[in-house]
């Protein structure tokens, strides 16, 4: 027979530091209260008990000369101000990670976002949690409650919405609450708040279940961790819940023959070491006997700062990933030292389960937090690279990240390569701020060491202009009349648009670039939009094309012939008013003629007695004379004519 104990069982680092802190002021103080348990362990809340540390569930109930430990799951924001506007001593022993959570549903909250809480509604953690919170504020249990909550109200999928998890959530519910809300909710933020230690104790969990015929879980049967842990191994073998060692001798462990212990976050050592003592003694025949503190000593290893981790991405957040890197330490990396790119989302990049080689920036014991870089390992192996490139010439591939004076900032393999203004585009009028956050292409031309680091400079034109050389010998290489490109307004003047061909600059003149008479180029087209163009004329001697912009199907005269053949009745405006007529616009570039005598059948003496320059008259296409470009209308077709006129018609 044997018997596995889980290396994460005991004590998680948020529990061990409440508890200290609550023994410590028991030894220094003498009116020591905690505000309900402080933590979910009956034999621990029994031991400070002992010490003289008393238990009360009200502020109320405080004496003015009490010391007040906040228990390990945290507290509404009303009981910090009750207790502070009481004057009272307190001393704050909520977990690190809890108290992030709170961090975040506030500020989230004050951008007036709707907050999800995925936890159980009644647990001290999560009324924490929402009273950290602005209105409003759901809390689900499963990815079947978050949806029927949705339901109700259409526009909560429609609001910007964040999402939080309760430290000891099952972990993997909450993968199915994400999914469930990622396709349900149109703006959505979630932050993977389950506690590091959870997710790994009930990983451990899980694998160990799956080895084992029957699990022991150890722990405060009022333990959200332990009761979950519970769940996850009575999910997968038969599993029993204990909180003292000498429940074993209820339970029958013969036809056992794989026996895996785990235990709550909130589980001392004590008892799960008496667990294991007492499984010795039941099981005289056991094949091996596990010391609890040698494989917990296995499990933690030491780290510093500097140090070079493989991490376990255990999970995403917005603005942090959360690593597992095998030490006692809660491992993350912060956005700013993951990737210089702004517009990346962490969720795009990495998934959980991957491994990623991580450098260590900071070890905080106190806190039991280590924050770590992707970033400054890369630089680190990067700069081997870019010193390798300057001896090359080797083109390399980064992104402007910032502009500053005198030129802008390249990120380049974890690097950061300064271009100076002269470097950093083909064009003196060309705004640095064209190039932030773009792809560029770069080499590096010098390397000076300041202040012992190494800084390199780069170029971005001398590769630009390369590319531009490149590309101008294969055009003239291959250009021909008729043939069409596509091209970028670099610049206008008085007289056209010049178009980048890739590596050429042709000149659009302002006839070619609309049918319609215009008074600039700008009318018609800005410096960065994208045309299509075609070659009219090749200069190769000096070097110059003359391109062409409007096309013949949008010519105004080839519309009219196509789509306004005689007889058609058209809404035209007036244009211009002269003593015979009056001209009237049928399309954009194409006026029509209404003769004086096709105005009325009244007598018109006068044309400006009947019509007047912007009023839209109803008219009919009388003739067109597509080569002299004149059009006839006539108004009077169209009305109802007196009887002495139908007479003469009739005659």
């Amino acid at each position: 027979m044997k018997i596995t104990v889980a290396k994460t069982a005991g004590f998680c680092f948020g529990v061990d530091r409440a508890v200290n802190l609550a023994f410590e002021y028991a030894g220094k103080s003498k009116n020591v209260f905690t505000l309900g348990p402080i933590i979910h362990n009956p034999q621990i809340v029994k031991q400070l008990a002992e010490s003289g540390v008393t238990k009360i569930n009200k502020v109320s109930d405080l004496p003015q000369d009490a010391t007040v430990v906040i228990r390990s799951h945290g507290v509404e924001q009303s009981v910090f101000d009750e207790i502070e506007a009481r004057g009272l001593m307190y001393v704050d022993a909520t977990c690190p990670f809890v108290k992030k959570i709170h961090q975040i549903v506030k500020e989230q909250s004050e951008q007036g976002r709707t907050i999800f809480i995925a936890g159980d509604a009644s647990h001290p953690e999560v009324l924490g949690i929402k009273g950290h919170c602005s209105e409003p504020v759901f809390i689900f249990k499963t990815a079947q409650e978050f949806l029927d909550i949705c339901k109700k109200s259409s526009m909560l999928t429609e609001n910007a919405c964040s999402m939080v998890a309760q430290t000891t959530f099952h972990t993997l519910e909450w993968q199915k609450c994400v999914e469930t809300a990622k396709k349900v909710c149109t703006n959505l933020r979630i932050f993977d708040t389950i506690c590091i230690a959870t997710a790994k104790r009930q990983q451990e969990a899980i694998e160990l279940a799956q080895k084992s015929d029957l699990m022991i879980v150890v722990g405060g049967r009022t333990s959200s961790n332990t009761a979950k842990l519970y769940q996850i191994c009575s999910d997968i073998t038969r599993s029993i819940l204990v909180e003292r060692a000498e429940e074993l001798y209820d339970y029958d462990f013969a036809q056992a023959t794989n026996i895996g212990v785990t235990a709550g976050a909130s589980t001392p050592a004590c008892i799960i070491k008496e667990v294991q003592k007492t499984m010795s003694e039941i099981l005289k025949n056991q094949e091996e006997e596990i010391s609890f503190e040698e494989l917990l000593d296995q499990s933690f290893k030491s780290t510093y700062n500097g140090k070079k981790e493989t991490g376990l991405v255990v999970g995403i957040a917005p603005n942090e990933l959360q690593v597992d890197i095998g030490t006692k330490h809660a491992g993350y990396v912060p956005f700013a030292e993951f990737t210089d790119d702004p517009n990346a989302k962490l969720e795009d990049l990495v998934k959980k389960g991957d491994q990623i080689e991580l450098l260590v920036v900071r070890v905080n014991d106190v806190e039991g937090t280590v924050m770590l870089s992707k970033k400054r390992l890369d630089q680190i192996a990067g700069m081997e690279k870019i010193e390798n490139a300057f001896e090359t010439g080797e083109v390399l591939d980064g992104v402007v990240v910032e502009v500053v004076k005198g030129g802008v900032i390249v990120s380049c393999i974890g690097s950061r390569i300064f271009v100076p203004a002269s470097k950093a585009t083909l064009s003196r009028n060309e705004e640095l701020e064209s190039l932030l956050k773009k792809k560029v292409q770069f080499k590096v031309i010098d390397l000076k060491k300041e202040r012992g680091r190494k800084r390199a400079i780069g170029s971005i034109k001398d590769v630009a202009l390369k590319a531009r050389e490149a590309a101008a010998e294969e055009f003239w290489a291959n250009v021909e009349t008729g043939k069409v490109y596509k091209g970028e307004v670099k610049s206008l003047t008085s007289y056209g648009a010049f178009v980048d061909l890739g590596g050429v600059d042709g000149m659009v003149h302002i006839s070619e670039l609309s049918w319609n008479r215009i008074k600039h180029p700008s009318d018609v087209v800005k410096v960065g939009d994208i045309l299509e163009v075609y070659v009219k004329d090749i200069d190769k001697e000096n070097k110059k094309i003359s391109l062409g912009y409007k096309k013949t199907e949008d010519n105004p005269w080839e519309i009219i012939k196509r789509d306004y053949p005689v007889g058609t009745v058209v809404k035209a405006k007036i244009v211009s008013l002269t003593t015979f007529g009056a001209f009237a616009q049928i399309i954009p570039g194409v006026d029509g003629l209404i003769h004086i005598s096709q105005i009325s059948y009244d007598r018109v003496d006068k044309v400006a007695d009947v019509l007047a320059v912007g009023n839209e008259v109803d008219a009919k296409i009388t003739e067109i004379d597509a080569d002299k470009k004149r059009v006839s209308l006539s108004m009077k077709v169209l009305l109802d004519a007196p009887a002495e006129a139908a007479e003469e018609s009739a005659e």
